[in-house]
């Protein structure tokens, strides 16, 4: 990576984006470049596509390799954006992971490991993340007339709030996220900070691509509008609440599920 001597306020605005290489993330990542963001993304196992990204959307993008679960190498994807574009404006937790885990299981060391990576990445590694871009945001200068200093928006799902038939460990960790959204939004809210989650439903990603495989028309079949949920259909709200059109509605989560789960 190379580094940018621009600073402060003036600088363009910057995001980084967890699981930014595929899927939700990818979009998130184009969304935020066309509307002029400089976006340090992240990913796993994806080196080749988010190389592809980066010559592809020039150098306003840049990509790092992060495993959310080791927290040790949090700081350094922090510092490695606020070196490269001068500050960090918004943090989108988009990462995650899910696998079948059922009650009736007979494995009993399997299903605890389920619950401890899945929280590991969904839940602790955003917790720990937000804490590290917080100390960057409190210290920058201010954008806008509200005095915004940064911005926090987590990605989390329908399953968050209706329960889940056999990854209850996955809806469990993004209930835990739209709680810590809350927690963001309130303490946080002095320091010019704001937090928003997103809940989507089925949206055609490679994570939903084995469910959609074994049960596509009958998911389908409980979406009112009769299709499943696409990257950019999440990616062009994320791009609205990155953008301060929804600073006053701090702590709030939006649902992107085709009307298929309505609270």
């Amino acid at each position: 990576m190379t580094e940018s001597g621009e600073a402060g306020a003036s600088a363009p605005p910057a995001a980084l984006v967890t699981g930014g290489s595929q899927g939700i993330g990818e979009a998130i990542v184009r969304a935020l470049h066309a509307a002029g963001w400089n976006v340090l993304g992240t990913y796993l196992r994806g080196a080749g596509r988010a190389a592809a990204l980066e010559r592809e959307l020039g150098e306003r993008v840049a990509f790092a390799r992060a495993d959310l679960a080791e927290s040790a190498a949090l700081p350094a994807l922090v510092d490695a954006c606020v070196r490269r574009f001068g500050r960090l404006d918004v943090l989108v937790n988009n990462a995650a992971i899910f696998a079948e885990n059922a009650f009736a299981g007979d494995d009993y060391a399997r299903w605890r490991e389920g619950w401890a990576r899945t929280f590991a990445v969904n839940l602790f590694g955003p917790a720990d993340l937000t804490w590290l871009a917080l100390r960057v945001m409190r210290e920058q200068p201010p954008r806008g007339a509200a005095g915004t200093r940064g911005r926090i928006v987590n990605i989390a799902s329908r399953a968050a709030h209706r329960g889940e038939l056999s990854f209850a460990d996955y809806g469990a960790s993004k209930a835990a996220l739209v709680n810590l959204t809350k927690s963001i939004a309130r303490s946080c809210a002095r320091a010019g900070i704001v937090a928003f989650a997103v809940a989507p439903g089925f949206i055609r990603t490679e994570m939903a691509a084995s469910e959609l495989a074994l049960r596509g028309a009958e998911i389908e079949g409980e979406i009112p509008g009769g299709r499943v949920g696409e990257p950019a259909d999440v990616a062009s709200i994320v791009a609205f609440l990155a953008s301060g059109g929804a600073d006053y509605a701090s702590g709030a989560t939006i649902d992107v599920n085709g009307a298929s789960y309505v609270r």
